[in-house]
């Protein structure tokens, strides 16, 4: 018998350590690295950390590396060498994109070479799932169980923790009751709650839909902005009130709420990326810019949930084939794929027409 967290219990554990602006340590095969979030970070932490000697870096992705015009020799991010006499506004200058064309000039910028970076790229996956921007100080430890010990901070086992991170998480339902709506009064509102400790999602179900044929069904991600306060900025209020509306009209369907908001990057990133469309950047540059792909959502959180109430079909409202695709892979049918185009306007016109020609949406 253990009381002991296991690999997801651990992971929860760090990304909250992170957003605290608490270090964590990454260890793997005998070598161990220690992990602060750029973001989070603060001037005592740094100069505790340059108090320990070493070489410490700053793992940044390689999207936010070509911003920079930095060297990506590790692919899919660099590792830039912090200058002997860093200080914290300048690794979050690095970091965050925010003042980028007042001060463009972040270098000259030294990416280190060779050796291996998969606790770096393990790194920035955590501080990615934490919603923090995609940047992490590391630095190489070698007593590493002493040291965590000694400061107690939260270690993470590289090997068990990659498979996990890569994976979707298992949902299990908590509760469910009749919620009568404007669209329907025959509706339920469904809990479902991840095991990695993140947000929960929810099924808005329509009705008694059958689950021996393929169910109007919608994958909406949450947005805070659009959903609650009605902005022109993008099409997701209209979207998830006209999927109600249709379901409501049909008399049966459900409606996955995903708690991804912002592509999969969380409010405070998406508002700057807002921030940087401001500045005259459409919304991929934007994420780009910050680090980030140009979408980060995990859609096979929505077919977990599917199978989970007993549907293996679907007719999908979306505009999305990137759903479609996910769907499909993931052991959901999808039968038709119902065209949702709505809430177009001369805010977001722009940022339509983005999506169409480099997210392949359809409208």
């Amino acid at each position: 018998m253990s009381f002991a967290p296991d690999i997801i219990e651990t992971l929860a554990r760090a990304r909250a350590d992170l957003r605290m602006g608490v270090p964590v340590v990454i260890a793997d095969a005998g070598a161990a690295v220690l992990v602060m979030a750029a973001e989070t970070m603060d001037a005592q932490r740094l100069a505790d950390l340059r108090a320990l000697g070493g070489s410490p870096v700053l793992a940044i992705t390689a999207r936010r590396a070509k911003t920079l015009k930095a060297r990506a020799y590790d692919g899919d991010l660099a590792r830039i060498v912090l200058p002997p006499d860093v200080r914290l506004d300048w690794v979050l200058a690095v970091a965050d994109p925010a003042d980028d064309l007042k001060t463009p000039m972040k270098g000259p910028l030294l990416s280190e070479r060779g050796g291996n970076a998969g606790m770096h790229r393990l790194a920035i996956r955590l501080v990615k799932t934490a919603q923090l921007l995609p940047s992490a100080v590391v630095l190489a430890l070698q007593d590493a169980a002493g040291f965590a010990l000694a400061n107690s901070l939260t270690v993470v086992q590289a090997g068990l923790a990659g498979p996990v991170l890569e994976q979707v998480s298992d949902v299990h339902p908590v509760v469910a009751a009749r919620l009568p709506m404007e669209a329907a009064g025959a509706g339920r509102l469904h809990i479902f709650r991840p095991e990695d400790g993140g947000e929960e999602h929810y099924a808005i179900e329509i009705g008694r839909p059958s689950r021996d044929k393929p169910v109007l069904a919608r994958l909406h991600s949450a947005c805070f902005t659009g959903d609650v306060l009605g902005s022109l900025k993008c099409d997701c209020g209209p979207q998830l009130r006209g999927a109600l509306a249709q379901m409501g009209a049909e008399g049966e369907g459900v409606l996955l709420y995903l708690n991804q908001e912002g592509r999969g990057i969380g409010l405070a990133n998406k508002m700057r990326a807002y921030s940087l469309q401001d500045q005259g950047f459409d919304t991929v540059e934007a994420n780009h810019r910050l680090g980030f792909e140009d979408d980060e959502r995990d859609f096979r959180i929505g077919s977990t949930i599917l199978k989970s109430m007993g549907f293996s079909s679907v007719r999908l409202l979306t505009n999305n084939p990137r759903k479609i695709d996910m769907m499909q892979a993931n052991g959901i049918a999808v039968a038709e794929r119902v065209p949702l185009k709505v809430g177009e306007n001369v805010h977001n016109r722009a940022y339509l027409a983005t999506k169409a020609v480099k997210s392949g949406h359809l409208f």
